[in-house]
């Protein structure tokens, strides 16, 4: 008689015990142990309780290949939810099994699980774990199905397959982890008052429940957004139409939740230094490119400029230099336009050519606010009047909230970490390395995404109401957006270098986002060396083509001309993929996630439409034009409301780098995420200590306040 000492553990998260029966099944190279029922005097499987168990056998099982948990009816309770987190086998001979688990079960199945060691395809030969993964992934593809959400767009989720599947009583044969969460139970549909959308959390009752927001995230969401919405709602501030009186009344929208950054934004806002500093640090900090010569449809001219470069330089020297930058929105040239309040909005395509000081300040020179010069389309200058220069500017944040908010935030992180999280979890078993090492990394993602859809991007959905563009105009910038997309582009250092500003003194966001950047590939170097030594072991693992391939197809729509790779071929080839998916689905969202609050809740700063077209003409701009040219109050609040959501990070957060579920359970991935860890909290004391002597912290990029994945 051989015995096995099983412990398992439950989750601590809300409602994660249950009253179900769960029996075990032990799978070695020697032969399988009896069904056996795991209960003891008491209740089991209690919310974070961990308890042992012994499955006795005939004899020893041999080197352990899967755990089978079976959970069944007890007496006549409804099936009850349970969320394991991980189960402990210790051999007759004293060998440990670790088998992660980390994720809800639901209904009555059979779940098997596999030791925790990683490995790829390759390192498996035995026929009773080849067909564990083909079936894990199978049922996986079965429950995770792409859909196309537009002509154009990355490949998203289709939650109309969690309704069939739910309905299919054969899906219990396997359950596989996804994304592991404290649920709870579901939070269904709700609205909140005076909020301008339905919040649907956790949207669309029928998520698979692993991928779901937890009931800790839920509800810190729905309260951060209650206070401010019901303010609004009390004050009127939602159904108010019309122009602002005056400027000054925008002080008053959020008077309970500002923030240094707020009033520093306020503060400063109409100053071309600060018109500058948002190039380099604001939520949009991947616009800019220099210039060694200017575009013919920029005519600028020295005498234009010659006044603010001073006496000792001039343009062409400057140019020479590498002093000179663009930031060019040809992407709204022809972006259709939208109605609001019943009125007609109008978008520009600005270009805004900018100059790097001997101080080490970056000016705006020069705005032309269409794409073809000509008598109607002036060049305004800073020496011009102080209102059509402001209202020039004013055009240039306008398009700088559109291209943000469409492309550079929801496109470039929310959609393409989508497609990264689907293609992760239909082509990689859970044993596999690398999804391990990206599963953290993707954690709520579809959700987000889901309740983004429902709300923020359906017909007559939020951006319908409040952006001079609409829901048209955002189906047209993402796809052609993403038509222009390329690897140089995700890749942090190679788009630095690209763009040609490597060398602009205090751009925090590329200072701090080249460290992380670093942090992340040593850490992914070391996880991929360890289990990818040779180009062969890169080359011969069928499920990584898999992966690899499925984002090329679905993610960027097989464009070659997108540089993205469509096989992989070396190791260092696959962790620059690795590291720029992982950089992307954390530091990157929060850098242009995290500051929207702060920047745009001062309207003027970030408005997201304008109701007059741009002018032709020098010298008719007043203070009554610029305020009839800004967002009417409701559209403006409406907006806000949306940014202070989505810059407060619900509850259940995990930051950069933490990893609470031990997928890896060998001891070198374990010390390479120690180390991991010892640089970002060395990132983060660099951080503090420079923003220190700065006016305005640059804090969007500090390690402990980067969220592991896409997820608010």
């Amino acid at each position: 008689m051989a015995v096995y000492r099983v412990c398992v553990t439950t989750g601590s998260y809300l409602k994660a015990g249950t009253l179900d029966n769960i029996s075990v099944t032990l799978v070695g190279t020697c032969g399988e142990s009896p069904k056996q029922l795991l209960d003891r005097v008491g209740r089991d499987f209690a919310t974070g309780a961990v308890q042992k168990y012994k499955v006795r056998c005939s004899g020893e099982l041999g080197e352990l290949l899967l755990l089978r948990l079976h959970k069944e009816r007890y007496a006549f309770f409804p099936k009850d939810p349970w969320y394991c987190s991980h189960i402990c086998v210790t051999a007759p001979d004293g060998t440990v099994s670790h088998f992660p688990c980390y994720q809800w079960i639901e209904g009555f199945c059979t779940t098997e699980l596999r030791p925790g060691t990683a490995k790829t395809i390759c390192q498996d030969s035995l026929p009773l774990l080849l067909d564990h993964r083909q079936r894990e992934l199978q049922a996986r593809q079965d429950c995770y199905r792409w859909k196309i959400y537009a002509p154009g767009f990355p490949g998203m989720v289709d939650v109309s397959s969690f309704q069939e599947m739910e309905s299919d009583k054969k899906f219990a044969l396997t359950k596989t982890a996804a994304c592991p969460a404290d649920q709870g139970e579901s939070s269904g549909n709700r609205y909140l008052p005076g909020f301008p959308m339905k919040v649907d959390i956790p949207s669309l009752l029928h998520m698979e429940p692993n991928i779901r927001y937890s009931a800790t995230k839920t509800a810190s969401l729905i309260f951060n957004a209650l206070p401010a919405s019901i303010g609004m709602k009390l004050r009127g501030l939602l159904d108010r139409k019309g122009s602002w009186k005056k400027l000054d009344h925008l002080r008053n929208i959020f008077w309970c939740h500002k923030t240094f950054a707020i009033d520093y934004v306020t503060e400063h806002w109409c100053e071309d230094n600060f018109f500058g500093y948002q190039y380099l640090n604001g939520v949009n900090p991947v616009m800019l490119r220099c210039l060694s010569s200017l575009p013919s449809k920029l005519p600028v001219t020295n005498d234009m400029v010659a006044p603010f470069l001073g006496p000792d330089t001039c343009l062409q020297t400057e140019l020479e230099r590498r002093n000179v930058f663009l930031a060019d929105y040809w992407i709204l040239a022809d972006a259709p336009v939208h109605c609001l309040n019943g009125h007609q909005q109008y978008v520009a395509a600005p270009l805004c050519l900018l100059w790097l000081t001997p101080q080490g300040a970056l000016m705006p020179l020069a705005i032309q606010l269409t794409q073809t010069p000509g008598p109607e389309s002036p060049i305004f200058l800073p020496s011009d009047c102080e209102w059509d220069w402001l209202l020039a500017k004013t055009w240039v944040r306008n398009a700088e909230f559109l291209v943000h908010e469409n492309n550079t935030h929801f496109l470039c992180t929310h959609l393409l970490c989508e497609a990264f999280a689907m293609a992760t979890l239909r082509q990689l078993p859970l044993c596999h390395p690398v999804y391990k090492l990206l599963l953290p990394h993707t954690r709520y993602t579809l959700q987000v995404n889901t309740i983004a859809r429902a709300t923020l991007l359906n017909p007559d959905g939020l951006v319908d109401k409040v952006t001079s563009i609409g829901r048209q105009g955002l189906l047209y910038l993402m796809s052609t957006g993403l038509a222009h997309f390329t690897y140089t582009n995700f890749c942090l250092p190679d788009s630095l270098r690209d763009r040609g500003v490597l060398d602009i003194p205090n751009y925090h966001y590329r200072d701090d986002g080249l460290k992380i950047w670093a942090a992340i590939e040593c850490f992914v170097s070391e996880i991929v060396g360890y289990y990818y030594p040779r180009d062969e072991s890169v080359q011969q693992d069928s499920e990584l083509q898999a992966w690899v391939g499925e984002i090329f197809a679905q993610a960027f729509l097989s464009r070659a001309s997108s540089g993205f790779p469509s096989r992989l071929c070396t190791p260092g080839e696959l962790v620059k993929f690795l590291t720029a998916i992982i950089f992307n689905c954390s530091a990157q969202h929060a850098a242009v996630n995290s500051g929207q609050h702060d920047f745009g809740a001062w309207m003027p700063n970030a408005p997201s439409s304008m109701r007059q077209p741009p002018p032709q003409a020098k010298g008719a701009t007043t203070l009554e034009s610029y305020l009839d040219t800004l967002p009417e109050v409701n559209t403006t609040c409406n907006n806000l409301l949306l940014f202070w959501l989505v810059s407060q990070e619900p509850k259940d957060q995990r930051p950069l780098g933490t990893y609470p579920d031990e997928h890896f359970t060998e001891e070198i991935p374990r010390q390479s995420i120690a180390a991991f860890q010892c640089r970002l909290a060395q990132i983060s004391r660099d951080i503090r200590e420079r923003n220190q002597s700065l006016a305005l912290p640059y804090t969007y990029l500090d390690p402990p306040l980067i969220e592991n994945s896409v997820s608010i």
